[in-house]
This record gives structure tokens, sequence and C-alpha cells, in this order.
């Protein structure tokens, strides 16, 4: 029952119809008893820092934050954790004290999803598609577990070289290059793990395909995306009629939720509570 004393989260972003992270955190919070409420919350990017002021002001302990707030949204706060400043960005925010303090649970929870699929990270070559604040915190995630090189695309070649200024001290293991080219081709030639880190095949952007000439990429590399409504996505439906393993956005879903989870109340997250939510509906 929601009273006067129920603790209220929530997901910023735009869209946020397509999100599950309502269901599972609601789940979680009904299995361990806690009053707790997590809600959607649509912010248009024009609205963002009053959105963050008015939740601070209405009480929330904290949210998560997705496409496109999760690089925009850190001037607004007050402290950004090492996790997020590292990553540069943020996924999730506790609100304490009267603080904002931004985190990014993303990069471990990648990992976490790619080590439960088996999948080798040490000494590979990973190609991402996509630049943004999901893309930061799975090349921090990588770099971290011994990846050998990443090579990054993107539509705009500008953004992919910008996108590696901000792994100074992996400058000779990060490459970015314009998807459309013959660079790009190269780099799936060499690709062991192939992982979709932009919007392209969501529920609200399915019309768009990414550029993969799947005859390129070694039969043997993984197919990973971040999605996971809808799921599977046509690009890992493309990848699985291939041969390929894939790996769809549920399993870094339910591990970046349950750390943020954890943040906020200080309890182990119920992970298989979580999973089995999801299920249901994906």
């Amino acid at each position: 029952m929601i009273t006067g004393k129920t603790k209220t989260l929530g997901i910023l972003g735009c869209p946020v119809g397509h999100s599950l992270s309502p269901l599972m955190h609601n789940a979680a919070f009904a299995a361990l008893t806690l009053d707790y409420i997590y809600v959607p919350l649509p912010v248009e990017p024009d609205h963002l820092g009053q959105a963050i002021a008015g939740l601070k002001a209405m009480g929330f302990v904290g949210m998560n934050v997705t496409i496109p707030h999760k690089v925009t949204v850190m001037p607004y706060l007050d402290e950004i954790h090492p996790s997020a400043q590292l990553t540069g960005a943020v996924n999730t925010i506790v609100i304490k004290n009267g603080k904002c303090i931004g985190y990014n649970t993303d990069g471990q929870g990648f990992i976490q999803s790619l080590t439960a699929k088996s999948i080798t990270i040490k000494d590979k070559t990973a190609v991402i598609m996509g630049a943004g604040g999901a893309a930061r915190a799975v090349v921090y995630g990588l770099l971290e577990y011994g990846i050998k090189k990443v090579i990054v695309g993107t539509r705009n070649v500008a953004k992919a070289q910008e996108f590696v200024k901000l792994f100074p001290k992996s400058r000779s293991k990060i490459e970015g290059c314009n998807w459309e080219t013959e660079s790009f081709i190269q780099a799936l030639q060499e690709c062991d793990i192939l992982i979709n880190c932009t919007p392209i095949g969501m529920s609200s952007n399915k019309e768009t395909q990414l550029p993969i000439q799947w005859h390129h990429i070694k039969s043997d590399a993984a197919v990973c995306d971040l999605i996971y409504n809808p799921s599977p996505t046509d690009f890992l439906v493309q990848a699985e009629m291939r041969g390929h393993i894939i790996m769809d956005g549920k399993g870094m879903l339910v591990e970046q939720g349950a750390l943020a989870f954890e943040l906020w109340t200080g309890e182990k997250a119920p992970r298989k509570i979580m999973s089995e939510t999801l299920d249901k509906f994906i």
C-alpha cells in the first residue's frame, strides 16, 4: 500500500514508455516487503535541469537515467561517484541528505551479463556500435576486464574520435571510425564481440537498421544488443540465423538494476525475482 511514508524512485528518460524497469524494481520491493515505489519519468531534454531540481524537491530518494540523458544529466548533480567519472555517464542517482549523487552501474552490469554467458573478454577485440552514455560504460567495463582492442563505429566519425579521447590512458586500445567505411569492414573482420549500444532496434525505433555486413564477421563472434524490448531485436535474429552466440539486454538490465537497487536500499537485490519478472514481459 502506498502511503505518505512510501519512498519514491523512477526512471528518467525520453522515451520511457518501453521500459520494464518499473515492473522489475516494484517486484523486487514487493519480494523484500520494502516500502518503495518506482515510476516512469518521461522528461524532454530541454526540461532535464528542472526535472532534477523538482525530483529532489519532491523527496525522491533516487532514480535511474536512460537515453538520452546519461551524459547531459551530469552538470545538474551535486556529486559524481568515481564509477560515473571514469565512464563519463550516469545511469543511477541516489538522493541523500539533499544531494544528488550520480553513479554508473552499467559497465559492471554488462560485464557480469557477459561472463554469465561464458563470453571471454580478455585479449579479445570488440566492435561497439554507438558512442553514447551506454557505450561509454560498456567500453570502460571491457577495458577493466582486459579487452585487447575496441573499435567504436558511429555515423559521425568526429563523434567516434571524441569518444576515444574520453579514455586517455587506453588510447592505444581504442579506435573510432564511421560505420560506413572500409575501416569499419576491417574492424568487423577482426571482431570477437559485436555490441549494439544504440537505440536502433528498440520498440520505438524498429524501422532503422544497423549497417552490418554479416559475411565479414567471424562465425565464432559473440553478438550483443543492449536493447531488451523487443527481444530478440532484428539485429540478434540476424546474428542467430548465422550461428553466432547472442546476448540481449536482459542480463545487463537485471545486473545494473540490482546494483542500483542496493545503492538505494542497502539491501541485497533479489536478482532471481527481477529476472523472472522480466521473463513474463520479454
